[in-house]
């Protein structure tokens, strides 16, 4: 393989190196968790609570409250013991040191102390600050279809959703794309709807993913642990399902490919076990932290998935996808080019379990979809820059950079910390 491109610091036969370049003045990357639970659903701390965990580490730029089937709106009261039995003991305690007489109680009809959620409008004034912070309204608009979980979040929603139901898993998810797109034209508002952890209950296919063209971006990373990231014996991973959608996609239906979106999907915030913040985020390159902003972006494609691994820098040029990895001393990164090629076998094979049945999960596809185009170890400090050059054959090319270093919050042992770019290249083919 001759199409890697490295930096000039690094010697290397039969390669072209890379020149430094200089930042886009008028874009920078900003931090944000796109999918956060909360006591106003089955989260265990209160929302001020959740959005200061976030506020306060001084690296997140924004933050979407993303409850189920709700927005925090209108009056609520929680019972307290309901809060202590999902984990948070000390949850009211450290509520009230840290909002004082914001704080409401009040004893419930049955005699338990029950707290007053507060709603967004009622706090976030205390969290954001223009240019520094920002919290968007959202919603986990949660369905399900014969037992699957069909969960999509809608980042900026304007009015709260109820799930609609369908015949198909497929159609769950197209209807409630297209209520999120009505909402989105008829408020005038950018919403950015997103599907959630495609491997939790093992609910989509990537073949259902592929023909809903409504669905543009999905969760190639989720910090919750039970969300199936690598797959098993006989289901595909998460990062193969993208794959076979983009390759689905691009040469059989001449459509867009998916862009992949990393989150916490946090819901425990009382120790570090279970679905605990800090795991995933995306970093969006934009003009200026608003949501409108950030979506456009999104929707541009500039932007990354991460659990760790930190890009200073990515761009698609001349048939060139360029990764700069701000690399950190005493850690070494692989970084991998992935990509279909023109022409690859796409009928796939039914898995079926141990007994033969088919299995309702996606076909067994040969390794050329998401086939590894080239892979490179790197290592040093600061920004190093890799680039791959585009084939004449190949559908589209998305990298995935890999740490040698875990997490600060891992999910599983030996997990590594890594980042996710988008597809490119794919346009020439639609």
């Amino acid at each position: 393989m001759q199409r890697l491109l490295l930096t000039a610091a690094m010697v290397v036969p039969a390669v072209v190196l890379l020149a430094a370049r200089t930042p886009d003045p008028d874009r920078k990357w900003f931090k944000g968790n796109l999918h956060t639970h909360t006591l106003w659903s089955d989260g265990n701390d209160f929302p001020e609570m959740v959005v200061d965990w976030y506020r306060s580490r001084g690296d997140y730029d924004f933050l979407a409250l993303s409850d189920h089937n709700t927005l925090q709106q209108g009056e609520r009261w929680m019972d307290n013991d309901l809060v202590i039995r999902r984990g948070g003991r000390t949850a009211l305690a450290e509520y009230r040191a840290r909002c004082g007489d914001a704080v409401e109680t009040r004893e419930g009809e049955d005699g338990k102390l029950e707290v007053r959620l507060r709603t967004l409008e009622e706090f976030r004034g205390a969290f954001e600050a223009p240019g520094e912070f920002l919290l968007i309204q959202s919603e986990e608009l949660t369905a399900s279809h014969d037992g699957a979980p069909i969960h999509i979040n809608a980042t900026n929603l304007g009015e709260v959703l109820q799930p609609a139901k369908g015949t198909s898993v497929a159609e769950v998810l197209r209807k409630n794309l297209q209520a999120i797109l009505e909402q989105e034209a008829r408020l005038g508002r950018p919403i950015l709807a997103h599907l959630n952890h495609p491997n939790f209950g093992w609910a989509f296919a990537a073949e259902e993913m592929a023909e809903v063209l409504e669905e543009r971006f999905f969760e190639v990373w989720n910090g919750h642990p039970s969300i199936h990231h690598l797959g098993d014996e006989q289901r595909a991973s998460v990062e193969k399902i993208w794959d076979v959608v983009n390759a689905l996609r691009i040469q059989q239906m001449g459509q867009p490919p998916l862009f992949g979106v990393g989150t916490d999907d946090s819901h425990n915030y009382h120790n570090e076990s279970a679905s605990i913040p800090g795991r995933g985020w995306v970093m969006v390159r934009a003009a200026e932290l608003t949501p409108k902003a950030l979506i456009e972006a999104m929707r541009a494609g500039d932007f990354y998935a991460s659990s760790g691994v930190e890009l200073a820098d990515v761009r698609f040029e001349d048939g060139i996808l360029e990764v700069g990895v701000a690399a950190r001393a005493g850690e070494t990164y692989r970084v991998e080019f992935v990509g279909t090629r023109k022409g690859v076998e796409l009928a796939g094979e039914a898995r079926t379990d141990g007994e033969g049945k088919a299995l309702r999960t996606t076909r067994r596809y040969p390794d050329a979809v998401g086939e590894i185009l080239s892979s490179h170890e790197v290592a040093g400090q600061g920004t190093i820059r890799v680039g791959y050059r585009l084939g004449d054959d190949e559908l589209y090319v998305r990298c995935v950079v890999t740490s040698s270093a875990a997490p600060e919050r891992p999910v599983w042992e030996g997990q590594k910390q890594q980042a996710w770019t988008q597809p490119m290249g794919w346009r020439r083919w639609l």
